[in-house]
């Protein structure tokens, strides 16, 4: 048998269940992974509460979790890229909050030597978005991007990954931030009251771009900044989508196997670090999304079977 958390109900973290099934069987263009980490997203949490079933509708019981690192167990008919014993990152298709997971060949890289499993387990979620989202901003070498909430998840690695495209980023932070986007190599300013001038004062000839990871009412001085709605897109912020900004709630979409081998290949390079705050056993899953509801997590959270 092989435990998973689930969830029979939409609800609160309490509803979450850690039980036994059988180990479930790759399909032919699938691997079984022996879970070694699964990070937390704050999707995760979205969706046990039942905010993302019109979006992603779940058969009851679902698993939680799809950030995943370990080791290839088995493999489908098809797959001949992997083997059993190879260590692999990616997305899985079953519950990663698991002893054993599922997941598509394609979405999986292999883990670079020396990255822990926590880190490789943390990537797929929140650094396939930033990888994502930055392409649909077409930012370049040169340009000033401008991130709300860059000390958070997908923030963190959004200024990295533009970081190391030679972009200028300019990033907002409540004050406690500030020198963690210093050693990233942001611009910090303080978020508030205000933010429109301090922004203007790092940036006075403005920004190209502007990444919306808060949803605190930044998007009319984003769009005053970059002159225009067209390179302003926000994670979070659905309701301002009349504005003609970009919205984006697909998650890192097709470009996750692109972005996995970007991201695995910074952070074997050192030119990408991932925090991580806390980890958590597969019974203590519901205190790892509740920590993630707070919104004021420092690095990631990731569950370790």
């Amino acid at each position: 048998m092989s435990r998973v958390v689930q969830f029979a109900e939409y609800g609160t973290p309490e509803v979450l269940r850690v039980v036994d099934v059988e180990p479930p069987a790759p399909g032919p263009t699938q691997v079984r992974i022996a879970v070694c980490a699964a990070g937390v997203n704050p999707i995760d949490w979205k969706i046990l509460a039942g905010y993302m079933r019109e979006l992603i509708p779940l058969e009851l019981p679902a698993g939680v979790g799809s950030d995943v690192a370990g080791v290839v167990d088995a493999v489908g008919s098809e797959v001949t890229e992997w083997a059993v014993g190879d260590e692999v990152l990616g997305r899985s298709t079953t519950g990663s909050f698991a002893d054993l997971a599922l997941a598509e060949s394609a979405e999986i890289v292999r883990k670079p030597e020396g990255v822990s499993w926590e880190v490789a387990g943390s990537l797929a979620g929140a650094g396939g978005t930033a990888y994502t989202v930055l392409g649909k901003l077409g930012v370049k070498a040169g340009d000033t991007l401008l991130i709300h909430a860059a000390a958070g998840g997908v923030g963190t690695f959004a200024v990295q990954l533009a970081k190391a495209q030679g972009v200028n980023v300019i990033g907002t932070a409540g004050e406690s931030n500030h020198e963690y986007l210093r050693s990233l190599g942001a611009t910090p300013v303080t978020y508030g009251d205000g933010l429109l001038d301090r922004v203007r004062a790092v940036a006075p000839d403005g920004v190209d771009a502007v990444l919306d990871a808060s949803g605190r009412g930044e998007i009319p001085l984003s769009i005053e900044l970059t002159g225009g709605p067209a390179r302003v897109l926000t994670l979070v912020a659905f309701d301002q989508a009349a504005t003609g900004i970009q919205v984006h709630v697909g998650g890192s979409g097709s470009e996750l196997g692109a972005a996995l081998r970007e991201l695995a290949t910074l952070v074997a390079q050192g030119r990408l670090t991932v925090s991580i705050s806390e980890t958590y056993p597969l019974t203590e899953a519901g205190a790892a999304l509740s920590a993630s509801t707070t919104g004021h997590v420092h690095g990631k959270l990731v569950v370790v079977p």
